[in-house]
C-alpha cells in the first residue's frame, strides 16, 4: 500500500504501545486510523508513540503521543520504554533525548535491558493540573463516588506528570473495586477540564504501592507508567511512602524514585511483539513476514 510506514507492536508490563516511524514525512496518523488499528484485535493498542523528525536541536525526535480513542496524549512513559528499545535496536545508542507535547525528556537503556525515563517534574498547583476550579490543598480534594455518608471511592490526591492524574488512596485490594464502572465517570468529571487519568492506590509499606488505572482516552489499562509516576509521587507527598517506590501495576512493577531535584524517574521493562507496515491515513496493515495485508478497509 501507498505510503506505508514501518511500525513495531510492543508493550511495556502490558501497555499495549505501536512504535511508528515517520520520520522523513510531514503528515501525521489520522484519528480515523488510530480508531482502526485499535477496532483490530492484533493491533489493539493503548498508544500510539509516533516517531517524528527533530523540532529542537539537541533532541533525537519528537514523539506524537495518541490514544486509543484518536485523541492526543501528553505522556505515556511505558511507550517511552518502547521507543527506546526500538531505536536502541535500530542504532546501538543507549541514551536518548526526545521532545513531546509536555517537553523535553530524557531516556536510557541499561545493560541489564531495563529503560528509565524521566518523566519531569510533578506539578500540583489545581492551575498546571488542571481543575476547572480552586483547590489550594491539592494532596486531598473533595470528590467521591458513592452516597455521601458512605462513599465508595473519595478525597484523590491530583497531580500532573504532564497529563493529569487523580489517585483513590484505599486500605484494601485495589482488585475489589469496579474501575471499569467509575473510571468514565471519573475521567469525564466536570472538576477535570481536560479529562483525566483515574487510579486506585493502595500502599502496603513505606516502599511498596499496588495501582490500578482507567487511563484518558484509552480506558482499563495494565500499565500506565505516568499514572504510577504520580501516584508515588503523591504517596511521597501525603507522608504515605518514601521518595523511592515500586509501583506494581496489573502487568508488573516499575521503579519510581522521586529525586531530590524533583525529577521522578521511572525504570521498566520493553517488549517488542512483531513488526509491520501501516498506513498513517486509513489504518490499513500488513506483518512484516505476511505478503497479505490485515485491517483493510
Amino acid at each position: 500500500m501507498a505510503g506505508q510506514v514501518q511500525f513495531a507492536k510492543m508493550n511495556g508490563l502490558g501497555n499495549e504501545i505501536i512504535v511508528a516511524d515517520m520520520r522523513g514525512r510531514a503528515d501525521r496518523i489520522a484519528p480515523h486510523a488510530a480508531i482502526a488499528l485499535d477496532h483490530d484485535p492484533a493491533t489493539k493498542f493503548d498508544q500510539i508513540m509516533a516517531i517524528h523528525d527533530p523540532r529542537t536541536v539537541g533532541t533525537e525526535a519528537y514523539i506524537e503521543i495518541i490514544n486509543s480513542d484518536g485523541s492526543q496524549a501528553q505522556a505515556c512513559g511505558n511507550g517511552m520504554r518502547c521507543v527506546v528499545q526500538a531505536l536502541s535496536a535500530e542504532t546501538d545508542k543507549r541514551a536518548f533525548t526526545f521532545e513531546t507535547i509536555a517537553g523535553i525528556l530524557t531516556a536510557q537503556e541499561h545493560a541489564d535491558g531495563q529503560i528509565s525515563v524521566d518523566m519531569g517534574i510533578p506539578r500540583f498547583d489545581w492551575r498546571d493540573i488542571p481543575l476547572a476550579e480552586p483547590f489550594h490543598d491539592t494532596r486531598r480534594i473533595e470528590l467521591q463516588i458513592g452516597p455521601i455518608d458512605a462513599p465508595v471511592l473519595h478525597s484523590p490526591s491530583v497531580a500532573s506528570m504532564g497529563n493529569p492524574h487523580a489517585i483513590f488512596w484505599v486500605d484494601q485490594d485495589v482488585w475489589t473495586y469496579d474501575l471499569e464502572r467509575f473510571g468514565p465517570l471519573l475521567e469525564n468529571h466536570p472538576i477535570f477540564p481536560e479529562r483525566a487519568n483515574i487510579s486506585i492506590a493502595h500502599v502496603t509499606s513505606r516502599n511498596a504501592l499496588t495501582l490500578r488505572t482507567w487511563e484518558r482516552g484509552a480506558g482499563l489499562t495494565r500499565a500506565c507508567g505516568s499514572a504510577a509516576c504520580a501516584a508515588a509521587a503523591s504517596a511521597a507527598r501525603t507522608g504515605r511512602t518514601d521518595r523511592t517506590v515500586t509501583v506494581t501495576v496489573p502487568g508488573g512493577p516499575l521503579l519510581i524514585e522521586w529525586l531530590d531535584n524533583d525529577h521522578v524517574i521511572m525504570t521498566g521493562p520493553a517488549e517488542w511483539e512483531f513488526a509491520g507496515s501501516l498506513d498513517p491515513q486509513t489504518g490499513a496493515w500488513q506483518r512484516e513476514e505476511a505478503a497479505s495485508s490485515q485491517g483493510a478497509a
